[in-house]
């Protein structure tokens, strides 16, 4: 692909959708077309020298304007946030499920090249992470089909529809399925904000305010591996412009529990705090994290940034963030 291709990516006011247009700027491309739900001002990233557009892309039309001219369609685009959001707003994250056959349909009928589909590792059989200490999963661990209920659900039939415009129509679908996406310019409140943002949050306002206390969801032997999102952009990237078509994982094999990571946030912030665990709140499954057999045999590389020097560049971010808001006031 040239660099002066048309490039629409589609959630381009979110955080991976942000941290993409950055990255294919300063790789020189120069017709980027971002299009997001939000306001501009609530957009994470938003440059002056790339086509933005506030668009509601559950709408046909709008997708028919993101797909005219594009060469390559990046769809990050949901109605999502971290599992205190997924739990309790099923019906929502359900309804995303027009985004993706909206675009896919606009991107058949303008002729693109390329079309990414960012999958989540929601899509695995539930019956798989039952326990806190589990095998990785694997791809074909989606099947027979047990999801996340509501979000996981919707990410797998999007998935299927990628692959049969792909088998029917020859649009050249890409999917991955990414594991817990973490770092800078994210969201870290407001109630979509994902783990690691979540802790670090928590870790800084009882730095900040004295008050060592912190809250966890669960038990916190809750398992996951976290992704920080240097590596995502550059994966994803990979993936889009490969030759390979079925859905891959895209994710860190370090697999942590959720005291673990609170032990890392802590470690980073030079505090030690008491830990009062809501064992009523949303937690999600027990295990979770991402085998890398499959990514390693194909493309020779997997998600490397250590969870601590992701989290430390992170907490910094949000710690600055925060205190900038207490300025401000």
């Amino acid at each position: 692909m040239s660099n002066d291709q048309l490039i629409t990516v589609c959630g381009a006011g979110g955080f991976i959708g942000g941290a993409l247009v950055a990255d294919l700027r300063a790789k020189g491309h120069t017709r980027i077309r971002a299009i997001d739900i939000k306001p501009f001002d609530h957009w994470y990233q938003k440059f002056d020298d790339v086509e933005n557009h506030v668009l509601d892309l559950s709408l046909l039309e709008n997708c028919r304007f993101a797909a005219k001219d594009a060469h390559t369609i990046y769809n990050l685009a949901a109605d999502m946030g971290g599992m205190g959001f997924i739990e309790n707003n099923k019906a929502l994250c359900m309804i995303t499920v027009l985004i993706n056959s909206h675009l896919c349909l606009a991107a058949r009928d303008a002729g693109v090249q390329r079309f990414f589909y960012a999958s989540s590792a929601c899509v695995y059989n539930g019956d798989k992470q039952k326990e806190y200490n589990i095998p990785a999963l694997k791809e074909e661990d989606a099947y027979p089909a047990l999801p996340e209920d509501g979000y996981g659900w919707e990410k797998l039939f999007s998935e299927r529809m990628c692959r049969h415009f792909r088998e029917d129509f020859g649009l050249q679908t890409r999917v991955a399925r990414y594991h817990n996406v973490y770092g800078p310019h994210g969201t870290w409140d407001g109630g979509r904000e994902k783990a690691p943002a979540a802790v670090c949050r928590k870790v800084a306002m009882a730095k900040i305010t004295g008050n060592h206390e912190i809250e966890i969801w669960g038990t916190g032997d809750q398992t996951r591996s976290f992704m920080y999102i240097t590596d995502c952009v550059y994966g994803t990237q990979m993936l889009l412009n490969s030759d390979w078509v079925d859905p891959i994982n895209i994710g860190s094999a370090e697999m942590v529990s959720i005291n673990q990571l609170v032990d890392i946030a802590e470690d980073i912030a030079g505090v030690k705090l008491k830990r009062n665990y809501n064992l009523n709140a949303p937690k999600g499954v027990n295990g979770r994290s991402s085998d890398n057999t499959l990514i390693k045999k194909v493309f020779n590389w997997e998600p490397s940034t250590r969870l601590r020097d992701g989290l430390e560049i992170t907490y910094k971010w949000i710690y600055d963030e925060i205190m900038a808001g207490a300025k401000s006031r």
